[in-house]
């Protein structure tokens, strides 16, 4: 049985567990935390409480969000910053430069996050790159991690046990699972 959302919950309760955005928000409205955010950031936010009793108050924003126009044109030798938006005007130069198809994967993302100073080449390269991963036989898209019912989906129909059970399985399974928490 789940355990309920309190200020004494151990860590591991709370990584051990699915909880919806509205209740990570009300608990931080409780605990004097910004509810403001993914539910990614508000679930982090909610970690460092519970394991230092730090609310994060006192701390700026680290990412300052910049206008979504860039200030130069996009070209293959942009340089990937630190505050990098994935923007409409960001999706549309890569459209016109690797395919109408493009779109950002979580894959793509976390590139932009993890590459600084790379450039938009680099980022070419790596949707091309995973392109090929995505014919590999045992490749699965990586889900980020508020996706949980994506991944509960996915992670269904790979247990064996479950071969031969239909999408309306997997969903009642996962509405089963909800209720239990």
């Amino acid at each position: 049985m789940r355990p309920e959302l309190t200020n004494d919950l151990s860590i591991n309760d709370f990584t051990d567990f699915y909880w919806l955005k509205t209740e990570l928000q009300q608990f931080c409205r409780e605990n004097t935390m910004s509810p403001s955010g993914s539910k990614m950031e508000l679930s982090k936010r909610i970690e460092v409480f519970l394991t230092t009793g730090d609310t994060q108050q006192s701390k700026a924003s680290s990412k300052r969000r910049s206008s979504s126009k860039t200030q130069a044109p996009l070209t293959l030798d942009t340089v990937i910053t630190e505050n990098h938006r994935c923007s409409q005007e960001v999706r549309a130069f890569f459209k016109e430069s690797i395919h109408p198809a493009f779109h950002f994967s979580t894959y793509i993302q976390n590139y932009f996050k993890e590459n600084t100073g790379k450039t938009y080449r680099d980022v070419v390269k790596a949707w091309y790159e995973e392109e090929e991963r995505k014919k590999q036989p045992f490749y699965q898209k990586e889900f980020a991690p508020q996706f949980e019912y994506d991944r509960f989906i996915r992670d269904f129909f790979n247990d064996p046990k479950n071969k031969g059970k239909s999408r309306h399985d997997a969903i009642a399974a996962w509405k089963h699972l909800k209720l239990q928490l």
